[in-house]
């Protein structure tokens, strides 16, 4: 079995071994395992079955993982993505007040454009055509809207009627958030591998010993059923027919190409993939990550990329597919922790919105704040998804005045064709919302 597993995955011209990247790929699920009992969470506002959405989850994070490291062969996650699931249903499903079973069937389609692109190699005409800052800027939005919706989960924030929020009282469930931030914070910084899941371990058992928390009957169950949620999504296609939907289709399109192809490039970096500049088998990751999508689109939950705590893995001596294919098992394992969902609360689950808002929120540093005419659309991207809670709201506004600015500072010419055309999307995209309002 190893001489078998070595020749498939190359371990000795990987300089790595079975013992090495088994670990890895454990120490990566750890790191990563919350997305089990926080994407249910999240998708549960939006009126899904959390039980469903666990299941879904789980699977479809261990597809990607399985692809990733079969096809691709590199030592990269996937799961359900943390902003995207926020979009799904924050923005599309409250927001637009569109149903989930439509925001499904968004998502299918938006898998097939991405496995189209993927096919016909035009991901890097997609990449080139959206500016750097941009891109950093939808990340760090996302970032800071997260972090919001964690914030206003764990009851640190609260409307407000005089300054629309305001700080929330420090009573009952908010210290299991408070407490919870804390641990996270402290092992984020310590460089505790599965930091954050941890974290939501120590906060639930937190929850229980205050009386916050009700102790789960059970700890080990069979794996909740997805009968509400298996194929909707292809029942639901024909709803995909206004201008509001595609623009949705293309969002969840956009944000979830931008995040993988970043996240994807990065750990290439860090385990040393990179050649020129270039990472081999790109094509084979994408196909991987957009199948996923596919996939977790059937079976009920939002767009699955890959994921950075993958560099956890990494970072212990991941180096060949066989840690993400040991990844992919474990996720299969966790389908019989579903019990757990009823200890894993809004508040548990708000430090690991806000810490992993913090970790997106990094990305402003890589957007050029000295000039105004990328400064100023960055910013309304930036500030315009936590404040209108709405993802796509916040990627109209910076797109929109991109262009604007450009053509001010005479440098229209520098805007490449398509955000043109995304200019001219998203103005009748707000026409549109506002012949609804």
């Amino acid at each position: 079995m190893k001489t078998a597993l070595d020749n498939f995955f190359d371990l000795t011209g990987l300089k790595t071994n079975v013992k090495r990247e088994i670990l890895a790929g454990f120490t990566t699920f750890i790191s990563m395992a919350y997305i089990l009992f926080v994407n249910p969470e999240i998708l549960g506002a939006s009126g899904m079955d959390k039980g469903a959405v666990f299941t879904a989850t789980a699977l479809a994070s261990a597809i990607g993982c399985l692809l990733m490291g079969l096809l691709a062969k590199y030592p990269i996650a996937t799961a359900p993505s943390l902003g995207i699931n926020a979009f799904f249903a924050y923005s599309v499903c409250i927001g637009m007040n569109i149903p989930w079973q439509t925001t499904l069937a968004g998502v299918f389609v938006a898998s097939i454009i991405f496995l189209l692109i993927t096919v016909f190699k035009l991901r890097e005409l997609i990449i080139d055509a959206i500016p750097a800052d941009l891109k950093a800027a939808i990340s760090a939005g996302i970032g800071l809207f997260i972090a919001f919706i964690g914030l206003q989960g764990g009851g640190l924030i609260v409307a407000n009627k005089s300054t629309l929020v305001g700080l929330g009282s420090f009573s009952g469930s908010t210290w299991v958030t408070v407490f919870g931030l804390i641990v996270v914070s402290i092992l984020m910084v310590m460089r505790v591998p599965g930091a954050i899941f941890i974290g939501m371990v120590l906060s639930a058992i937190f929850g229980i010993a205050t009386g916050n928390i009700q102790m789960p009957h059970a700890f080990v169950a069979p794996a909740p059923s997805m009968d509400q949620t298996f194929l909707v999504a292809l029942s639901h296609l024909k709803d995909i027919n206004t201008l509001q939907m595609w623009v949705v289709v293309i969002t969840f399109l956009l944000v979830t190409f931008f995040d993988t192809a970043g996240t994807l490039i990065a750990l290439a970096q860090q385990a040393g993939f990179l050649q020129n500049n270039k990472m081999p088998r790109v094509g084979k990751a994408l196909m991987s990550d957009s199948t996923a999508m596919l996939f977790g689109s059937l079976f009920g939950t939002s767009p699955v990329g890959a994921y950075v705590e993958s560099s956890a893995g990494i970072a212990v001596g991941g180096r060949s597919g066989l840690t993400a294919v040991t990844t992919g098992i474990c996720f299969i394992l966790g389908l019989f922790f579903s019990p757990l969902l009823t200890v894993v609360t809004s508040q548990v689950t708000a430090p690991a919105l806000i810490i992993v808002g913090v970790l997106m929120a990094q990305s402003m540093a890589r957007i050029t704040w000295t000039k105004l005419e990328i400064a100023i659309p960055a910013f309304l991207t930036v500030a315009g998804m936590p404040l209108t809670y709405s993802i796509s709201d916040g990627l109209a506004l910076g797109f929109i005045a991109y262009p604007i600015t450009m053509i001010a500072a005479r440098k229209s010419k520098e805007v490449p064709a398509l955000m043109y055309v995304l200019f001219f999307v998203f103005v009748i995209f707000f026409w549109v919302l506002n012949i609804e309002k």
